[in-house]
């Protein structure tokens, strides 16, 4: 019986292992060692905010396990052996596989800040942070003051989650809008007064230089790299961004550059030993404008669901569909379908069309081709909107004018969505028809 080792107990590392499952009798086993059970990563927030318990985040029941024989191992594994095709554990003993699938996640990135690794001083990914952020951050009489740096989802996470501890907040955004890498001038707008109305001290265009120490190797405060000003914290999250995790890869003869480097069956250079997730890099250019590295929720399920035809004999090259994904910014809910470039990486044909709620809460931007004006992309905030329906408009090259018209056929909660369509539908119309004109 085939032995498949997977390291990691994320989202691709778990989908892989219940698809091969549902698609062979191989014996599989998960190695983590950062939790005995998978858990929903982005659940973490709502443990530290007190909505749900850590045995909460685990989607499947403790039994689930041995009823799939997936075997869950917690170690941490110090290095590939692949001529003998086994795995050398930090404790010493010896696995083998006969095909192992690196599932091995990100990382918080550091950028060799003054102080970076001063007590009191972390990012926000693993079980472990959370752990660390309990005995730093408990309550705001332990931690009068808080510093984020970095202007992404886990840093607006990690400051909604110290806020509703009742903890102050200095957020340092070194662009010039929140998320501004991301999304267009329009949308970082809305985050950016959103984020300020929760009472978040949001600094836009301002860079770390330092953080300081008390006498006792404590973090005691921050320096504006800009300004010289000097900011009082008892606690600064680290948060500008995620890496792949690729340690262990490179201890081990495999090739990457800033991920694994795997091809369209997620193979790397080593026979048998194949890359998902996180960590994986694609060598091939995937279709759609995807990119190469997708630290995304929702890719790394699709990984896991591929990977596992070709683990049991149906060689499946990776074609994700068109680009998604959602977030909540506080209570402003997020989603994107498609392409929607932010000024930085917005193409010279993409032309975008805003709408925007008077309370500032909710708001509409689509993108289309100004040559032939097919339509690109949208983002919505504070609206739902449905997946499959834009995916079906993606895929037959609608129109955009076309878009806007069926706009209702797209509504996720018709109660919820009826008394802004008709704004939205007249609003980007009488744009759309300006813009062509």
């Amino acid at each position: 019986m085939k032995k498949i080792v997977i390291v990691g107990n994320g989202i691709s590392g778990v989908t892989a292992a219940r698809h091969i499952r549902k698609l062979s009798d191989y014996h599989i086993t998960i190695i983590s060692g950062e939790s005995d059970y998978f858990f929903s990563r982005t659940a973490l927030m709502y443990v530290y905010m007190g909505h749900m318990k850590f045995d909460d985040t685990q989607p499947y029941e403790p039994s689930f396990w041995s009823k799939n024989r997936i075997n869950l191992k917690k170690a941490w594994v110090k290095k590939i052996v692949s001529e003998d095709k086994q795995l050398l554990l930090e404790n010493g003993e010896l696995l083998s596989y006969d095909k192992l699938i690196l599932a091995t996640g990100s990382k918080p990135n550091k950028f060799g800040w003054p102080g970076e690794n001063l007590e009191g001083v972390q990012g926000l990914y693993t079980k472990q942070d959370l752990e660390l952020l309990e005995k730093t951050a408990p309550n705001n009489s332990i931690c009068k003051h808080a510093v984020v740096v970095g202007g992404g989802l886990i840093g607006v996470e990690l400051a909604e989650m110290l806020h509703s501890r009742h903890i102050p907040v200095t957020f340092l955004v070194r662009e010039t809008n929140f998320w501004n890498g991301v999304l267009p001038d329009h949308d970082c707008s809305i985050l950016n007064d959103h984020i300020k109305a929760h009472g978040i001290d949001l600094r836009l265009g301002v860079n770390l230089k330092e953080i300081h120490s008390d006498r006792m190797g404590r973090v005691e405060s921050v320096e504006i790299a800009e300004t010289g000003e000097i900011i009082p914290c008892n606690f600064v999250g680290l948060t500008a961004g995620v890496s792949p995790q690729i340690s262990l890869a490179q201890n081990s003869g495999i090739e990457t550059h800033r991920g694994i480097l795997v091809n369209q069956f997620f193979e790397t250079n080593l026979t048998d030993i194949y890359a998902i997730g996180d960590c994986a890099e694609q060598t091939d250019q995937l279709p759609n404008g995807r990119r190469s590295i997708e630290a995304v929720w929702y890719s790394g399920r699709m990984m896991g669901e591929t990977i596992a035809q070709t683990i049991t004999g149906n060689k499946t090259p990776y074609k994700p569909g068109h680009w998604f994904n959602s977030a909540k910014f506080f209570d402003i809910e997020y989603q994107t379908y498609g392409w929607v470039s932010s000024l930085r990486s917005k193409p010279e044909h993409e032309l975008q069309l805003h709408w925007k709620y008077h309370d500032n809460t909710k708001g509409v931007t689509l993108s289309y081709n100004k040559n032939d004006l097919t339509f690109l992309g949208i983002n919505t905030f504070g609206i739902r909107m449905r997946h499959e329906v834009f995916n079906q408009w993606l895929n037959e090259k609608k129109s955009i004018e076309q878009v806007i018209e069926q706009l209702d056929k797209a509504q996720f909660d018709p109660e919820f969505y009826k008394s802004y369509v008709n704004e939205i539908q007249s609003v980007l119309l009488a744009t759309l028809s300006n813009s062509v004109l």
